[in-house]
């Protein structure tokens, strides 16, 4: 990996990638017409964020529509979900991988012939995001003599394409295939992995609960490289043992505030929430001091995350000035931590 500028870290693991100029209007009517959650919520904040989502979903930065994808998949809410099964016909593939996952993730039927469909996708990653999505729907329905679907994702760890084996390693973690550690471990040892798939690799393992990678997973956390620690600490919020939660407690002292960020966001997906105080000196001390406004942005949008997942009443106050944000990065993540939020409230957890 290249060592990242001082100041100018590149935090992929975690980033929801949208840019581009945006403006909410109260009206929020949508190109198809269609109701969403923004015409009936009760809930100001929550018609706000949906808005948001909405306008984003329909945008015309395909990088918006994939990422966009992601936060309205992560609302559990069913209004987005037409919106999404749509963009399973888009000309990008990275919106069409999207779309399919979060079907997938969403477990929504009505999309189900949708994604058959796209087993017959020219794009190899396309076609195993549908794989996905297909064994989250219950594993039915695929074409006569169609290779299992399970089957289909772990065969493209072996691809020559780096960016098909990342997306099967990580599509491999988020469907819980045990059968598949023994790919995974081998696509960290392979001297022709690129860092996208050993990075994937890793994670998956840590998703599928193998306390054997904790010490690979350390070994990012002590890298001199933040961009190594960001993803190290995705690793560590998924393992999500007793160990991994010491680990990234200590990851809260981080000397970039980016990296303390990351860790918050995971500590509280965990129900841990040390990490607030981090979250509060991020939007007012961190932010003062930032040195350009790249910088800025990428806290703001770093605390939003955090914000959702730790969820305490001294963070929601902020949301509602970060769904005003002139970025939509930080607008996007806001609109995710305004549902995640009411996700908590509403669970007890």
């Amino acid at each position: 990996m290249t060592k990242p500028e001082e100041n100018k870290i590149v935090i992929a693991c975690i980033i929801i990638s949208c840019a581009g100029p945006f403006f909410f209007c109260g009206c929020n009517q949508n190109p198809a017409g269609q109701r969403t959650l923004a015409d009936f919520s009760t809930d100001p904040l929550e018609a706000r964020a949906a808005g948001i989502i909405q306008q984003a979903l329909a945008g015309s930065d395909p990088q918006v529509r994939a990422n966009a994808i992601e936060v309205a998949a992560a609302t559990n809410k069913r209004e987005f979900m037409s919106d999404i099964q749509r963009l399973l016909r888009d000309e990008f593939v990275p919106v069409r991988f999207a779309a399919a996952v979060a079907i997938g993730d969403a477990r929504y039927p009505p999309a189900k012939n949708g994604v058959i469909q796209l087993l017959k996708d020219n794009d190899e990653n396309v076609r195993i995001a549908a794989c996905y999505a297909i064994v989250k729907l219950g594993g039915t329905g695929a074409p006569p003599r169609q290779t299992n679907p399970g089957e289909q994702i772990r065969v493209a760890m072996t691809s020559s394409d780096q960016k098909v084996r990342a997306n099967a390693a990580f599509l491999s973690g988020k469907i819980g295939d045990v059968t598949a550690l023994p790919l995974l471990y081998q696509a960290i040892r392979d001297d022709t992995s690129d860092d996208r798939v050993r990075l994937n690799s890793i994670e998956a393992i840590a998703r599928l609960g193998d306390e054997r990678i904790y010490q690979k997973i350390w070994a990012m956390l002590i890298s001199a490289y933040a961009d190594d620690r960001v993803c190290g600490i995705q690793a560590m919020g998924a393992l999500g043992n007793t160990q991994a939660r010491d680990s990234l407690l200590i990851m809260l002292k981080d000397d970039l505030i980016e990296v303390r960020l990351a860790a918050a966001e995971q500590l509280g997906n965990l129900g841990n929430i040390e990490g607030e105080k981090i979250v509060l000196d991020a939007l007012t001390e961190g932010i003062s001091a930032a040195p350009d406004p790249e910088s800025k942005e990428r806290i703001q949008r770093l605390a939003a995350l955090a914000i959702g997942q730790i969820g305490t009443p001294a963070l929601k106050k902020f949301l509602p000035e970060l769904l005003k944000n002139e970025s939509q990065f930080v607008r996007l993540a806001a609109a995710k931590a305004v549902f995640k939020c009411a996700i908590r409230d509403n669970t007890g957890r």
